[in-house]
């Protein structure tokens, strides 16, 4: 990785446009550096961002075997909008071999245990090889969140790199408007934030967005933008 000032960039990045940081990011890493999307309406902007300034960059999907049906298809409607550089990462085991092996319901019983074996693990191994990592978490999104700098160092990974941090859900919403791109297929049905089928509900009116994504558990983050280790149970399971 090239020798980076990154207290004076993460100054300069806080009045930086999206667009400018991306070019940054491509122009310093070039095809070590990949981002990933879970393909949902906030997703929007930075997807079609990466469509605009740097096209070839790799876009990470897991695919964990959970997903609604209509987030698959939203996703192949996108790559091929946008042109995206798809690349599908999934889990080490089947999802007939974890149901096999867990029961139906280790989305309920150990929701951490799920996540790391259907999203932590697999994009740790995706990552393999990139020297920095784009996502388009913001800070208005959860608490974690609210403490992220622009660049991240990360002790055993890539930099991690956010260039939405700064962005409102307001802000979000304008963009998709203003460049006309579709939206999500359950988001007239209140999913305002989308993961897995099992562990997201639709969000109430005034609550944050979100709030449907684990309901009834005390789980905000799946632990791909935390320093979640791998459960001890993982290995002894």
């Amino acid at each position: 990785m090239p020798a980076l000032d990154l207290p004076r960039l993460n100054v300069h990045f806080e009045n930086t446009s999206t667009a400018e940081i991306l070019q940054w990011a491509w122009d310093t890493f070039g095809s070590r550096v990949a981002a990933s999307s879970s393909f949902q309406t906030q997703s929007l902007p930075l997807l079609h961002l990466i469509s605009q300034v740097c096209p070839r960059m790799p876009v990470i999907f897991l695919d964990t075997g959970f997903h609604f049906p209509e987030t698959l298809a939203f996703r192949d409607e996108l790559q091929a909008r946008l042109g995206l550089n798809l690349v599908i990462a999934r889990p080490a085991i089947e999802k007939s071999q974890l149901i096999a092996r867990y029961g139906e319901g280790l989305y309920r019983h150990d929701p951490d245990l799920c996540c790391y074996i259907n999203k932590v693990e697999p994009m740790r191994r995706a990552l393999v090889g990139f020297e920095a990592w784009i996502s388009g978490v913001r800070r208005d999104q959860t608490n974690n969140r609210q403490t992220l700098s622009v660049l991240e160092a990360q002790p055993n990974g890539p930099l991690k790199i956010y260039p939405m941090l700064n962005w409102p859900r307001q802000q979000v919403q304008e963009y998709i408007d203003r460049y006309q791109l579709p939206p999500h297929p359950l988001l007239v049905n209140g999913y305002y934030s989308i993961g897995c089928a099992p562990c997201t509900r639709p969000v109430l009116p005034g609550a944050d967005e979100r709030s449907g994504r684990w309901a009834g558990a005390n789980k905000k983050e799946c632990g791909l933008h935390i320093n979640l280790m791998q459960p001890a149970e993982e290995g002894t399971k």
